[in-house]
């Protein structure tokens, strides 16, 4: 079974012990992405909010044709609980339907990718400890205007190792606001 994770910000300069073949891939599926969850230590991070902005997402081959295995190798990276796993780590198989448009977009790329299943971590949109709240991106630079010392540089350091491809509208208004910029 060959099994692609998708990632967007972090997994991709640091995979840690994430079970994946050498490099990440620039032609992942094209999915709605934003920086609209608020971390524990203070990021803005990325994740698929739908109704954002299209950009196509980077890719991995999971270096384990075993699925179970790889969704617990995505969960241990991203510090998932085990209790979350099937709540917060996405799923897609070829050979299920589905009724949503991003997890038949998924499919549909995975097809023509020749993949057996995606995977990726699947947390929502989160502002100010309200799950499921989507901050306006007047919100969204307020809030990283009133970060300080390290929870600024964490969100600054984040933002600006976001692949380039993820040229989201929130990442617009950062790099004019702050002047950060891509590394």
């Amino acid at each position: 079974m060959k099994i692609a994770c998708l990632g967007w910000g972090s997994l991709i300069w640091r995979p840690e012990s994430l079970l994946i073949q050498r490099q990440w891939f620039q032609d992942g599926p094209f999915l709605p992405i934003e920086f609209v969850r608020q971390s524990r230590d203070g990021r803005l991070t990325l994740v698929i909010n739908e109704g954002s902005k299209v950009v196509r997402t980077l890719w991995a081959l999971m270096d384990t044709d075993d699925l179970e295995k790889a969704k617990i190798s995505l969960q241990t990276r991203e510090g998932i609980k085990k209790d979350n796993i099937e709540k917060h780590i996405g799923l897609v198989r070829v050979t299920e339907d589905y009724d949503q448009d991003i997890l038949n977009n998924i499919k549909q790329w995975a097809e023509l990718t020749k993949i057996d299943a995606v995977i990726w971590t699947s947390l929502g949109a989160k502002f100010m400890d309200e799950d499921k709240r989507v901050p306006t991106i007047d919100e969204a630079v307020d809030y990283l205007q009133t970060l300080e010392n390290k929870a600024r540089q964490n969100a600054e350091e984040y933002i600006r190792r976001t692949p380039i491809q993820i040229d989201t509208l929130f990442r617009q208004r950062f790099e004019k606001e702050f002047n950060w910029t891509p590394l």
